[in-house]
């Protein structure tokens, strides 16, 4: 199948008389016909609601249920912008996005609306899919026309949040094109056709699952299977359940799944590609032997300004060979650094001076800048090159490798989170002095959040872990893993943290350290046993 520049109604409207496939979820199934039909429905109830002077932005606060693909079919169709909200955000952060967004409506549930309580939305209308007058609002506009205009591939399709749970984040403008294309190009990639289902239980309001899932579903004319949340035991399951032959994931939860206890039964499944970022080299390729698949890892954003495929031969811990248009360059002088330097244990030597920025050199990608923050883009885009804000090296073969993140940015369990956030709340606290929060790294994939304190007499780590699980804007994926009490924070001359030595210390100093585990609420010191331990970890 191929299209040239098509939209995401182009590809809905093809399955419109679809009746063979459709939406898989739980115990229903909904053909693509009607799954269609009902999203010409709603874009016509949609526009009921809205006023046409202000921009037709749609919230959705919703898991991965039905309605968010009719969502987002519904806003492919009738020319509205969905913009997905992160269900991982509290309070005033939540209520922030969905002003940045200019939003006039905002799609729920019953669930998820307890979120909204007590927050100032201005206005916004609430609307819950599990209501009469949802049902109602259907009801009314039972058996519309698709509308006369139809979307170009560079219209607005979505705003899609990349910097995590707290803050001021960033609202990607995501074009039809952006979904579409990579759906098409993937489907035909990995040959998916109608005889296929695709499985999302990664979160839709995130660009992974929509346009390396849904959009291929829709593509290829296969089955799209929904997990309402991901869950490592019930994966597999799943897969069986659906017949599922191709999936997308965020680099940890292969790490969750490999987690659980292997049977002699695993290689026989359906599956034959998972696809995704971030998973690690070892993982890789465990789960493709455990399960007999074939996993294909890729590096990008959602952005699309800089992508780079991992192709077969890419050595451990490579993203891939650095594509034509791509370069890696100093971000204070924007000259091309050097090929890194290795010693015999395969430890790089020249970190400082080899590690630079990731940048699109021949211009700026798919990127189609962010929503209402002027700012932002012009941060990103210099000089019409597009800089990513991802840091990496090259070695001698052409591989790029992935050296973090800057301007303070982590990546923990596949979710972009700012440092600001996290300090800006930790420095509430009684007997915080300063505070620095940075990233540490993970043993599987990603990073772990650190916070270094320079703290008053009376601190005690025990009600300072109470003080974090009591903080109600403090996402789950914000909570630090280690808590490093120091004397004094390293600082420029001009008074900036150099949050990068507190990086490159990871554990070990001799300041009075403490460690949380994965679904612990309590801290331990960090010995040297425990540190050597942790060092260990990353050195597997």
């Amino acid at each position: 199948m191929s299209i040239s520049t098509p939209t995401v109604a182009d590809l809905l409207m093809r399955l419109r008389g679809t009746e063979s496939n459709g939406i898989l979820f739980e115990d229903t199934r909904t053909p693509w016909s009607e799954h269609v039909d009902l999203a010409v429905d709603l874009a016509a109830a949609i526009g009921t609601l809205l006023d046409p002077a202000r921009p037709s932005h749609v919230a959705v606060l919703l898991d991965n249920v039905p309605e968010f693909s009719l969502l987002l079919s519904a806003s492919a169709i009738g020319g509205t912008v969905l913009a997905g909200l992160n269900t991982t955000r509290r309070g005033a952060a939540l209520a922030g996005d969905v002003a940045r967004a200019d939003c006039q409506l905002l799609v729920t549930d019953s669930e998820k609306v307890a979120l909204l309580d007590g927050l100032d939305l201005d206005g916004v209308r609430i609307l819950l899919v599990d209501s009469d007058e949802w049902h109602d609002l259907l009801a009314d506009h039972r058996g519309s026309a698709a509308p006369d205009r139809t979307p170009s591939p560079d219209d607005l399709f979505m705003l899609i949040f990349t910097s995590g749970t707290s803050g001021d984040p960033k609202a990607v403008r995501v074009t039809h094109k952006m979904v579409a294309g990579p759906g098409v190009m993937l489907a035909e990639r990995f040959g998916l056709t109608d005889a296929d289902t695709a499985y999302a239980s990664m979160p839709m309001f995130h660009s992974g699952a929509v346009m390396a899932c849904w959009a291929v579903a829709l593509a290829a004319g296969a089955n799209f299977a929904l997990r309402r949340k991901f869950s490592a035991s019930g994966f597999m399951p799943d897969v069986r359940r659906f017949g599922v032959t191709y999936a997308h994931y965020v680099g940890k939860p292969l790490a969750y799944v490999l987690a659980t206890p292997e049977r002699d039964d695993d290689a026989d499944n359906p599956l034959k590609v998972l696809y995704g970022n971030e998973g690690s080299p070892s993982g890789i390729a465990e789960f493709a032997r455990r399960f007999d698949v074939r996993v294909v890892d890729g590096f990008g954003s959602t952005e699309g300004g800089v992508l780079i495929p991992r192709a077969p031969g890419t050595p451990p811990g490579a993203l891939g060979l650095l594509p034509a248009g791509i370069s890696v360059l100093d971000p204070d002088t924007g000259a091309p650094c050097p090929t890194a330097e290795f010693d015999e244990s395969g430890h790089i030597l020249n970190a400082d001076k080899a590690t630079g920025e990731l940048v699109n050199t021949a211009g700026t990608g798919s990127f189609a800048g962010y929503y209402n923050n002027p700012e932002a883009e012009a941060e990103r885009v210099r000089d019409g090159q597009y800089w990513s804000g991802d840091l990496g090296y090259v070695d001698a073969d052409g591989y790029v490798y992935f050296a973090g993140r800057s301007s303070g940015w982590m990546r923990v369990d596949g979710e972009n989170l700012g440092t600001s956030p996290i300090e800006n709340i930790v420095s509430r606290h009684p007997h915080v002095v300063e505070v620095a929060a940075y990233a540490v790294p993970d043993p599987q994939v990603g990073d772990r959040v650190a916070v270094a304190l320079v703290t008053s007499d009376g601190f005690d780590i025990d009600e300072f872990a109470g003080f974090l699980s009591q903080a109600p804007d403090l996402g789950p994926k914000q909570v630090p893993s280690f808590v490093r009490v120091t004397e004094d924070l390293p600082k420029t001359a001009t008074y900036k943290v150099l949050g990068r030595s507190l990086s490159a210390q990871r554990w070990n100093s001799d300041d009075p350290t403490w460690f949380r585990a994965s679904g612990s609420a309590s801290f331990v010191p960090v010995t040297g046993e425990l540190a050597s331990r942790l060092n260990a970890e990353l050195d597997r």
